[in-house]
Parts: structure tokens; sequence; C-alpha cells
């Protein structure tokens, strides 16, 4: 991910500004933004600061004939890019420095960023929905949803901008939609959708192949069985799939499904036995063995872990009350493209 491919893609995104009214070039002001954002800061102000301690550094790089522009020029101008260009120069980096392993997961999910309401609209809050390489541990794209729809909306644009040919894409119960599944098959990818109640006959079908198939499976020693040891908690998993999806009246209506699953779990906590056991059922156009279910199921949650957490332990994601129109979605993609960088840093 070096900083020539950065310029490279990221150089091609139109100035909204006004031309014979610009001083700082657009590429500079990005490029001093994911340098700073890179090294820990988390507002204009802070970029700005970073700037003029780091310019001979920064002029390595990009030419800043006029300085470094006050903060107040920086969030002007980021807060008018084009996200939507943003994101096909984010992806198209992406696409050009890593790739993915055939049959690699790829987690979809979405992440709420709380601190970037309104005040007098808690509500206002941005909801991103990024792509996640399990195995290679980077974004691969994000997409902000529209404050007045939702992520189901949001997933198909997201999904336009992958190239994900053989990967095996997971989405929880939100994204277990059809056109989601036809989407991704088109796409030349699996998917790995969870089943819950927004999908009631769907589920109770589901239920009545898999509960004799977990008894029977139990009883012959067949059954897929893992465990979680963590400090003063044990979490035991079990899972059973069928490839006998004929019987199932619901899954015609699915693009290319081949299998269906379920994750049987219940805790150990302070050596005490939970009462309770989870369930948890899954549909997927892949035909994959329980392994290989429970495996994808448990890669899916690495963007909880791996991404989502580190962002708001390592860059501060919650606490940034960055929240002027077009800034918020912009900035999140700067904390991206520097986990990206930084995951890349070998030294």
């Amino acid at each position: 991910m070096s900083n020539i491919q950065l310029f490279k893609y990221f150089e091609s995104i139109d100035d909204p500004r006004q031309q014979g009214k610009v001083v700082h070039k657009l590429f500079d002001i990005i490029f001093l933004a994911v340098s700073a954002v890179v090294s820990g800061c988390q507002g204009w102000e802070e970029i700005e600061d970073f700037g003029h301690d780091r310019l001979d550094w920064l002029r390595k790089y990009v030419l800043l004939e006029q300085g470094i522009p006050r903060h107040d020029t920086i969030a002007r101008v980021m807060s008018r890019i084009d996200m939507t260009q943003f994101q096909d120069s984010f992806s198209s980096w992406m696409k050009a420095c890593s790739k993915l392993t055939q049959g690699g997961v790829v987690a979809i999910d979405g992440k709420r960023l709380k601190g970037s309401f309104n005040q007098s609209d808690r509500r206002d809050a941005l909801y991103m929905i990024s792509a996640f390489a399990c195995e290679n541990g980077v974004v691969l794209a994000q997409c902000p949803v529209d404050k007045k729809s939702n992520e189901i909306k949001a997933l198909p644009e997201l999904l336009e901008l992958l190239e994900i040919k053989g990967c095996l894409v997971t989405i929880d119960a939100m994204g277990c939609q059809k056109s989601i599944a036809k989407k991704i098959v088109g796409k030349e990818a699996d998917y790995l959708l969870a089943v819950k109640a927004n999908h009631k006959r769907l589920l109770s079908q589901i239920e009545d192949v898999l509960l004799p198939e977990v008894a029977r499976q139990a009883s012959d020693g067949l059954l897929f069985n893992e465990a979680d040891y963590q400090k003063n908690r044990e979490e035991f998993r079990c899972c059973a799939v069928s490839h006998n999806v004929s019987g199932l009246s619901e899954t015609i209506h699915w693009e290319g499904v081949k299998t269906v699953g379920v994750i049987v779990s219940y805790r150990k906590e302070k050596g005490k036995l939970s009462n309770e056991l989870c369930y948890r059922y899954y549909i997927s156009s892949a035909n994959l063995t329980a392994e290989e279910l429970a495996r994808g199921a448990r890669q899916h949650w690495q963007i909880e872990n791996g991404l989502h957490w580190r962002l708001d332990v390592g860059f501060k994601e919650d606490e940034c009350r960055i929240r002027r129109e077009g800034a918020a979605p912009v900035f999140a993609g700067l904390r991206h493209i520097a986990f990206n960088q930084l995951k890349a840093e070998k030294s």
C-alpha cells in the first residue's frame, strides 16, 4: 500500500472549489489529512498542528507550496468531497494493493459512529457499513447509510464496489435478503447469511430440518464441535448442516442455495453452566461442511474485533464529534485508509 498508489487513485477526486480561488491543492489536503490520522490525530485542529510539525516530511511527497492550510479550510474542503468518488477511489486502491484469497471470507457489517450526532437529534449519528477481508485484515470498501434509508438499501451499493469472485460473503440477519443473495452470486461469490425471525417461514423450515439432524448427528458422534476458553468464561459450540434443501419450499426463492446450517452454543461463566442454549441458523450458496460453516460464521465476527473495536480503541471513533454535513463519512473513510496503511506496515 505505497504512497504512490495512494496518489494514483485519490488524485482523481474532483475538487469541489472554484478553481480561481484555490490556494491549496486538493490532494495536498487529502494527503495531509491521511498522514495526520495515521499518526493519531482526531480533528481538524490536530491535523493543522501535525502539518506544521511535520512540514519538511510532508514536502517529500506533496508540494504544499502555500504551506499548511488552516483547520477551517481543511474542514470545509474535506466536507465537500464527493463521497461517491471517495468510495470509488478507496475501493480501486484496495483492489490494486490487496489480493483476496480464493474462498476467503469477506464480512460485511455496519457501525454507528456515536459521536457524530447533532445535539438536537441523536438519531442523526452516521451509520457506515464496511466490507472487511478477514484473512487480509483490511477494509475493502465502505458506504455511508443515508439518514432516510437503512442498511438494506446501502448493501447493493457496497457490493457494487467489490471484486469478490470466489469469496464467501458473510452478513448478519439484516442482510438476509433475496436481492442481496442474488447480487452476491452475480458477483461470482458465495453468501453465508444469518437467518432470524425476519424470515419466519424460512426459519421455521430450517428448524424442522436441522433440529432432528442435530440430535441424530450428536448420537452418532458426527457433530462438529469446538470450544473457546477465556478468563472466567468457556463457550462450547456444535454445528450441523444439511444439503438436502429440495424439501424446503422457501429456498426456491434464494439464488443458488446449497446449504442450511445451525450452530448451537452454550456457556460456562465462573464454572457455572448456563441453562440457555443459543441456536443460530444460516443459509448459504456454497456447499459447506459443518466445519466450514462454523469457521465462516466465526470469521464474520472478526469485523467486530479486528475492525470496529480497533477503530473505537485505537482511533477513538465513537468519541469523534466531527458532524459537519459531508465531513463525518469522509473522516470515517480517512480512518479506514489509516487502518489499512497501519495494517500493511511491517517495520
